[in-house]
């Protein structure tokens, strides 16, 4: 790899034990077994959590780690929420972090595509077993790859053995480059293929990008207009939203994000960029609270899929080497309280969140404004999390 470019991941849901991850599909089985108002709109009224000092601690030892800010947003199941913030919204000025602030969200897209997929599958417009090339015929092609062998399912639970793009494209990129979802998949399928469809589990952000253009072959729409509509304005989900082309800020309230473009340099504002390197992998940006309502429908509601199609994304694979299962773009994690939750996460240039929902309906998630590289910090938002879900 070349000296320009590291290996933090940009749009991924977890990250590696050793060194850091850019997207590649091997590292993020590693990071598995490591472990995790904006603008006028005030949060929903707060009512004190069972351990409501456990997570505020967490997240002040996270700034004291070196995290320029950290948000949380707890919600009981009951209608109750809290929200949290720790640190300085500007590193230049000190200025607060907004409570509940926007923030890229990174991989949490993969969840969102993968609901429009599977709204698809049950208007009968989409088939699971289905394979790529009926609906992006000839596309995938390459070494040891064949569309004709790959199915929907195989590219929603990263079993496809299509290799990942993401290690290929530099942070530097991500902060004046605009690519289109057909150059991200170019330069995937310049790699050969990593196992025979279906024999093992490979995180890949290529999965997502080629499951974002099937989606737009089938509704004959902008892969962004069908989320909007399907599900950001379905649910209600006001601070949530799929940045238009050529878009590169945060509309409403935000805390900046922060990045290091090689271990041991300054942390550098990387607030400004342009996500499309994401796509429908990781290009949207939410608030924890947006992400807690997201979950909690998801999960426990009727609005988004119908029962055959949320028991299909809860059918998931292990992960070799964790206690970890992946789904149809979602992730099945233990909790040191006992029992497990359903989420994603995701890192992008600049902000990490983590977080889900166990199917009590207690929802937790949490976001810091650069991605942790160091072990003790990874584990340490994800153990954010674990308190909060566990409070």
């Amino acid at each position: 790899m070349r000296a320009t470019k590291t290996r933090t991941s940009r749009f991924r849901l977890s990250r590696p034990q050793k060194g850091l991850w850019r997207g590649g599909a091997a590292a993020a089985a590693a990071v598995v077994a490591a472990v995790m108002t904006a603008g006028a709109l005030a949060p929903p009224a707060a009512v004190a959590a069972t351990r409501p000092d456990a997570v505020q601690q967490g997240l002040n030892a996270l700034v004291r780690g070196g995290q320029p800010a950290a948000l949380a947003s707890v919600e009981d199941g009951r209608g109750h929420a809290r929200t949290y913030t720790a640190g300085v919204g500007d590193l230049a000025t000190g200025a607060k972090v907004p409570r509940d602030g926007q923030v890229r969200i990174g991989s949490n897209t993969k969840t969102f595509t993968a609901v429009v997929v599977l709204q698809l599958v049950g208007e009968g417009k989409v088939d699971l077993e289905e394979k790529v090339d009926t609906y992006l015929p000839g596309l995938v092609r390459g070494k040891g790859l064949d569309g004709g062998r790959i199915t929907v399912r195989q590219l929603l639970q990263h079993t496809s053995g299509i290799p990942d793009y993401g290690a290929d494209i530099s942070d530097e990129e991500m902060l004046h480059r605009y690519f289109e979802p057909r150059d991200l998949v170019d330069v995937a399928l310049k790699h050969e293929a990593g196992f025979p469809p279906g024999k093992k589990w490979s995180y890949s952000n290529t999965n997502y990008v080629l499951a974002g253009l099937i989606v737009q072959k089938v509704t004959g729409r902008p892969l962004a207009e069908e989320i909007d509509r399907r599900v950001v304005r379905r649910i209600g989900l006001r601070h949530t939203y799929f940045p238009a082309q050529g878009d590169r800020t945060i509309r409403e309230a935000h805390p900046k994000g922060y990045h290091r473009l090689k271990a041991g340099e300054p942390l550098r504002d990387f607030t400004r960029i342009d996500p499309s390197a994401g796509w429908a992998a990781g290009q949207m940006i939410s608030t924890n609270s947006d992400l807690n309502r997201f979950f909690a429908e998801l999960l426990g509601g009727d609005r988004l899929l119908r029962k055959e199609q949320r028991d299909q994304m809860r059918t998931t694979v292990p992960i070799e080497g964790t206690g970890f299962h992946y789904g149809l773009g979602l992730m099945k994690r233990p909790l040191s309280c006992g029992g497990f939750y359903w989420g994603h996460g995701g890192d992008i240039a600049g902000y990490e969140t983590r977080g889900g929902i166990t199917d009590a309906g207690r929802a937790a998630n949490v976001a810091v404004t650069s991605i942790p590289t160091e072990q003790e910090a990874v584990k340490g938002v994800q153990e954010v999390v674990d308190t909060a879900l566990c409070g």
